[in-house]
């Protein structure tokens, strides 16, 4: 770090303005709770309106795949978004990325609130809501990564797993706050739900584009990416990471399964399997996910903060172990209960602790991972691989299962402890992360680093 010029009469060397861990942790927070709120509240409006007004067909099956099919090109586009912001968060810094894909994101949200239906612009309607979705795909495919990086390099090597922790409780924040705001609106009668009262949650996000835009305004760049960009090395941050940084990239891929199967599965297939499969009421799956989405965000700090206890490793294997040895009590709980109750419980325990256990010291961790000069790239591009590869076929694959198991849900349980499997694997194989010096600019050097607790 630069120190003042104490020499008489030489000029004062200003030292680097530091972010307040404040303000850090409210930008990441913000930011990633509006980049999920912009995602689920499409996958609700898919499910409630586009299937209705914009993807008109005379089978409303036909209609609601459509829409669907929509919602996952969101997941399957983010990559892209990944890569070339990564790349960029690499090059230019991470705050200026940050602000940019707040802006995409947000913009490509409210305009979806003001996508003409079918009835009025005929086949346009949904080509215009398809494009908007790609945009917004691209713009959230580094808004996560980008704020996990920016919170982690702006915190106390000590306190990495702590800090790192509120762009994932922003997430649940985001889904929170979606279904909560449609919840209000669907309560409008019907004709002026669908004429306009699915466009206010949309319009809304206005709101917290506003907010989070004023905090990362406010705050400086990184002090890890300051010290790297002063270096004279010219920077080629996709071609280091495919090139030097394949390994960490897989181990990234392969420890973000789990997790994303397990929530997929909590958050998007039991619903409709408590409803359609076991015929209860609409409102018992959603109930107990917002409750076990409540007892997520409040366990995930706390998971973050042992992680810098006892290390990334044993915690997130702890998220792991327990999802895959709940695998089929899970299932015995919603399926042998048949009640709210016994339903909650399996829906909190499988996110308060398998998730709040994997997802708690993840930004940490996969921050660690990657060296300075391409750890946005090689980390954005990886999570949203993943999140392509599972988080979006992850309910599809499970309904297969049901259908294949004849009704049972024995088949699904496997598919969780088969993901499980490759997160501990993969854990187990690239060993504790924890204290790295996320300056270093080399593998060898990040290794040999770990333990550290150096910037």
């Amino acid at each position: 770090m630069s120190r003042p010029n104490s020499t008489p009469g030489a000029p004062a060397t200003a030292l680097p303005r530091r972010n307040s861990t404040l303000g850090v942790g409210a930008a990441t927070l913000v930011g990633s709770a509006l980049e999920w709120y912009d995602f689920y509240l499409y996958g609700t409006a898919a499910a409630l309106v586009f299937n209705r007004i914009v993807f008109v067909n005379t089978d409303a099956t036909v209609a609601t795949l459509a829409a669907f099919a929509t919602f996952a090109l969101g997941y399957f586009i983010r990559p892209l978004g990944g890569l070339i912001f990564g790349r960029l968060g690499d090059l230019l810094g991470r705050k200026r990325i940050l602000i940019l894909t707040l802006l995409i994101m947000g913009g490509a949200t409210i305009l979806m609130g003001l996508v003409p239906t079918y009835d009025q612009v005929g086949i346009w309607a949904p080509v215009i809501l398809i494009v908007l979705r790609l945009v917004q795909g691209i713009g959230a495919g580094a808004e996560f990564g980008g704020a996990a990086i920016f919170a982690v390099e702006n915190s106390n090597p000590r306190r990495r797993g702590l800090h790192g922790s509120w762009p994932s409780a922003g997430v649940y924040l985001g889904l929170l706050l979606a279904s909560g705001v449609f919840a209000i609106v669907t309560q409008l009668p019907e004709d002026q739900f669908l004429a306009w009262g699915w466009r206010i949650p949309f319009l809304l996000s206005v709101v917290v584009i506003i907010v989070a835009l004023v905090i990362r305004l406010r705050l400086a760049e990184t002090p890890v990416f300051e010290e790297v960009a002063a270096e004279e090395h010219k920077p080629t941050p996709v071609r280091d990471a495919f090139a030097n940084e394949k390994r960490g990239m897989l181990s990234l891929v392969l420890a973000q399964t789990p997790q994303n199967v397990v929530s997929s599965i909590n958050l998007a297939f039991i619903t409709a399997y408590i409803a359609g499969n076991l015929q209860l009421a609409n409102t018992v799956g959603p109930q107990a996910t917002t409750l076990g989405t409540a007892v997520t965000m409040i366990c995930l700090p706390l998971f973050g903060l042992l992680s810098d206890r006892i290390g990334r490793r044993p915690v997130m294997l702890i998220g792991m172990v327990f999802s895959a040895l709940f695998a089929f009590p899970y299932f015995w709980l919603i399926e042998g209960g048949r009640a709210p109750l016994p339903i909650t419980i399996a829906i909190v325990l499988s996110l308060g602790i398998g998730i709040g256990a994997m997802f708690g010291p993840q930004a940490a961790y996969f921050a660690e991972l990657f060296t300075g000069r391409s750890r946005f790239t090689g980390l954005a591009f990886s999570r949203e691989l993943a999140g392509a590869l599972t988080a979006g076929t992850t309910p599809l694959i499970a309904v297969a299962l049901v259908a294949a198991a004849g009704g049972s849900t024995w088949l699904v349980s496997v598919f969780i402890i088969a993901a499980c499997i490759l997160g501990i694997v993969s854990v187990l194989v690239v060993g504790e992360t924890r204290g790295r010096r996320l300056s270093a600019t080399t593998v060898a050097e990040l290794k040999a680093s770990t333990g550290s607790f150096e910037n």
